[in-house]
């Protein structure tokens, strides 16, 4: 996933804010008296605030306070040190380098970008708040309009209480893989996006409403944020692949919590409603199971390597493809890529994927092979068996000599 810094700290995007405006009107005042001692902050609005929204929150998101939320206000500047020292920590330098040159090589950006420059744009641009699990403590922007002050707390708030009940840290780290990380983002960002937009749905109308009842919710979300991205430069500059991995955790992560509470109950997304996979996110059922991939490399040095995933597969054939080409994605199974470096210091991509069966691959193979003249570097797409599951390997670049081993952990 090239969109990474959120691993560590969950952040409220202005741009979902303001289409819980658009679609809910500015929040009306809460209804329920302050408990001073569920918040502790320097800052008395905010502490009366952020009280007053606590019990209502709880219900709203089917999670109880355990202890007191620690709260503050923080400038731009703050914010950018801030992003700063995380990309330090999350994204160095040599690793943006090389994650761009993986995307480059499947296509799905530019070699010239700067991630770290790019992402350190969007955040900047983007965040109205953000909560960061190894301070616990829960931090908004001084700059942010009265209007969207109430929605912003309750989203930052179901963060923190979530962080009581569940390690964020732990569910988003990378080790686990990209694509099931973002999994995990998605439900942490979906189930408080939700929770916030109910809220202001109710402020504005003045009377109860249940989410979880409205039919077409997901639709109505895309569509509001779909037409409003483009008010944000930043985001809208951006390769599509970052902004479709922005944009994923709050929209399709929100459609996921929603598909929960239609159900009948008001459940939190995690134990066993934690999703596995972005395809679990975008459709799949609970029970498809990513499968994990482990590659040994010989004739080649490793510089990176990570998974793909559904979400961003589905990016790419929909970039070298066309719009609607991302079904072609369906029946995915499982992958993982390398870049390597061979003798001479050249670099090339090796990308391996699994299907659910064979049918699902072949589907994709004819119609990604259109693709491959898009990609450079002689890039070649072949069918093969892995684990006695059908599959595929892609190349693209310096992989001549190189061989890969690829097995399935923990299977048969």
């Amino acid at each position: 996933m090239i969109e990474r810094i959120s691993a560590g700290v969950r952040v409220t995007r202005i741009l979902a804010c303001s289409v819980a405006l658009l679609v809910f009107g500015a929040c009306g005042g809460t209804a329920q008296q302050p408990e001073s001692e569920l918040v502790v902050s320097s800052d008395a609005t905010l502490r009366k605030l952020a009280s007053e929204l606590l019990p209502d929150l709880a219900a709203r998101s089917g999670l109880e306070l355990r202890e007191p939320v620690r709260l503050e206000m923080r400038s731009r500047e703050e914010l950018v040190r801030y992003l700063e020292s995380k990309l330090d920590e999350e994204l160095p330098e040599e690793e943006a380098r090389a994650t761009v040159e993986a995307y480059a090589l499947f296509g799905l950006v530019p070699d010239t970008l700067d991630l770290r420059e790019v992402l350190l744009a969007l955040y900047t641009e983007q965040v109205a708040g953000f909560y960061e699990p190894d301070s616990t403590a829960l931090f908004v922007m001084d700059d942010q309009p009265e209007a969207l002050l109430e929605g912003l707390l309750v989203h930052e708030l179901v963060h923190a209480v979530q962080d009581q009940w569940v390690d964020l840290g732990a569910l988003t780290d990378p080790k686990l893989g990209s694509d099931r990380a973002t999994a995990a983002q998605a439900a942490i960002e979906g189930h408080a996006t939700l929770v916030m937009l109910e809220y202001m749905a109710e402020q504005a109308q003045g009377t109860p409403v249940d989410l979880g009842a409205l039919p077409n919710f997901a639709n109505l979300l895309r569509s509001q944020l779909e037409g409003a991205r483009d008010q944000f430069p930043a985001l809208a500059a951006a390769p599509p692949v970052i902004q479709e991995s922005l944009l994923f955790p709050y929209l399709e992560g929100a459609g996921y919590v929603h598909g929960l509470w239609a159900q009948g109950d008001r459940v939190a997304p995690f134990g066993e409603y934690l999703p596995k996979s972005t395809e679990q996110i975008l459709g799949g059922t609970a029970d498809d199971v990513p499968i994990e991939l482990a590659m040994s490399v010989s004739g080649a040095d490793i510089l990176h390597e990570d998974v793909l995933g559904r979400l961003e597969l589905g990016v790419m054939l929909d970039q070298h493809l066309g719009p609607g080409s991302a079904r072609f994605a369906d029946g995915w199974g499982g992958d993982r890529y390398v870049l390597v470096e061979v003798g001479t210091g050249e670099r090339g991509l090796i990308w391996y994927s699994v299907w659910d069966d064979e049918a699902a691959r072949d589907r994709f193979v004819e119609r990604f092979r259109d693709a491959l003249g898009s990609l450079g570097g002689g890039a070649s797409l072949e069918v093969m068996e892995v684990g006695g599951r059908a599959a595929t390997v892609l190349r693209v670049g310096a992989t001549d000599g190189v061989s890969v081993e690829v097995t399935l952990p923990g299977r048969p």
